[in-house]
């Protein structure tokens, strides 16, 4: 089966909601949906120097917004609601030291973090997390975590905003649902989360319960009142080898809070339901689409995960966005025509969106990133014409 039905094929071509929902239940579309998942600040910063991207790209503050660059070669855009979910209210950041090449300070949820000012911006180092323990986790929880608290009160004006955004888009429009184990990592620290699991799973437990249960509680009035076409969560809690924590961990502590959430979700229309998670995920596909969290996001290819192989081996159960291996970029104009052309099988069949693994890297040449957008979007079906018409493309040609 081949999905892509060529210009015309609809009478008149297809918004880019309606693309993207019909890719997503392997229906027929005149072209697949075209998107990407961001750019490194450097090198968006490299190529604005370079005169590659419009002046006006460059804001006040110096950065250059991500959705100006994918708009300017022609990638279609998702729009994204968040409900108030998550820690709140956040305290006023306490500034421990500065100097001219980092800072130490305490963010606004207590973790103290030393970050670099100059050269290249790298993840921060962590020096102190608030959860340690069943004491900390309950103080934490107390003046964060409190469904109820005025500060997640959404004003009439906003939820007009809201609702008028998910009813009258073009684009597909998804709902936010956070994170079950990832944002707990980040207040406990890998090394605590990682003992906690073995010394108190209870506890683990226990934070993984409350999180399920805030969005059980705060994700139904966002749900009854806007419109959306998918939902998305955020984990990174994989490396190269594997997840964090055990599979059976996650089966046993964290899938059963998964379910209610995933199964309130489905309750009001949203089947198409991902998390952002980097590194090999192949032990948890399986738990979550038990917990029926359905799309892979961003398929990284370097730590093992072959979304060809995936394809084959669920079919038509899993839904992928990424896959696109980010090292192609920095190999040439060979390597990503390999690559393309050994994803398209897989993309031609549906419920496969291709981009770049992660956000694309720094040091890609302006001139490859073109050719990748030139090809893949031949490989998408799009018509010769309208790629010949993206920003980009203006004074470039392969």
């Amino acid at each position: 089966m081949d999905i892509r039905q060529g210009e015309g094929r609809f009478g008149a071509d297809l918004t880019p909601r309606e693309r993207f929902r019909r890719v997503m239940h392997y229906q027929y579309v005149d072209y697949i949906s075209h998107l990407e998942f961001g750019y490194w600040d450097e090198l968006k910063q490299a190529w604005w120097e370079q005169g590659h991207l419009p002046r006006s790209f460059r804001q006040a503050d110096g950065t250059i917004p991500d959705r100006l660059v994918e708009e300017f070669f022609g990638v279609e855009q998702v729009e994204h609601i968040a409900p108030p979910i998550g820690a709140r209210p956040l305290r006023p950041i306490e500034v421990i030291e500065r100097t001219a090449e980092r800072i130490t300070y305490r963010d606004g949820l207590g973790v103290l973090r030393r970050e670099q000012l100059t050269g290249t911006r790298t993840i921060p180092h962590f020096l102190e997390f608030p959860i340690r323990d069943r004491a900390s986790w309950e103080a934490f929880r107390d003046e964060f975590l409190d469904p109820a608290h005025p500060d997640r009160l959404i004003p009439p004006e906003e939820w007009a905003a809201k609702e008028a955004l998910s009813r009258t888009s073009t684009n597909p429009v998804s709902v936010w649902f956070g994170s079950f184990i990832g944002w707990i990592r980040d207040w406990t620290g890998f090394e605590t989360l990682a003992y906690l699991s073995m010394d108190d799973p209870d506890l683990v437990e226990e934070m993984v319960a409350h999180l399920s249960q805030m969005l059980l509680q705060i994700l139904p009035e966002t749900l009854m009142r806007c419109q959306f076409d998918a939902a998305a969560g955020w984990e990174d809690i994989c490396f190269n080898s594997g997840p964090i924590l055990s599979p059976k961990f996650f089966k046993e502590r964290i899938i059963p809070h998964m379910k209610p959430v995933m199964r309130l979700l489905r309750q009001h229309g949203i089947d198409v339901i991902w998390t952002d998670c980097d590194g090999n995920i192949l032990k948890l596909i399986p738990l979550w689409l038990e917990a029926g969290l359905n799309c892979m996001f961003p398929v990284e290819v370097h730590p093992g995960n072959d979304p060809v192989q995936l394809k084959r081996e669920y079919g038509r159960d899993l839904l992928l966005r990424g896959g696109f291996d980010k090292f192609c970029l920095w190999e040439g104009k060979e390597a990503i025509l390999r690559e393309l052309k050994r994803l398209e099988p897989a993309v031609a069949e549906g419920g496969f969106i291709p981009h770049v693994d992660h956000r694309c890297p720094g040091n890609v040449p302006f001139d490859t990133y073109c050719y990748y957008i030139w090809e893949k979007c031949h490989m998408l079906g799009w018509p010769e014409e309208r790629i010949k018409a993206i920003r980009a493309f203006a004074n470039w040609r392969p």
